[in-house]
């Protein structure tokens, strides 16, 4: 992640806003006291948030973990050649 002052976000705002959308990297401004915001776009706060709302999920997390350990021993399920050309085209 790159670091940058403050001053400099303010001077060059649109580069860098352009940057973290087209990127997808989101950027640490830090402040003269030392204080920091990160500037992301929208798309990477929604897939964040997604995230953590799987991973406090218990319930989630435990069908994650029990098709790992199907998949792992070849005993899950299996889609046809038409589901997976279906899935493959979007």
């Amino acid at each position: 992640m790159n670091s940058i002052s403050v001053n400099q976000f303010r001077e060059n705002l649109k580069t860098y806003v352009e940057q973290t959308v087209n990127d997808h990297e989101p950027i640490k401004v830090t402040r003269r006291a030392g204080e920091a915001f990160i500037v992301m776009s929208d798309d990477d706060w929604e897939r964040e948030q997604e995230t953590l709302d799987v991973l406090q999920s218990s319930n989630l997390m435990q069908q994650i973990a029990e098709s790992i350990g199907t998949h792992g021993s070849s005993k899950g399920y299996k889609p046809t050649k038409e589901q997976l050309d279906e899935l493959t085209s979007l």
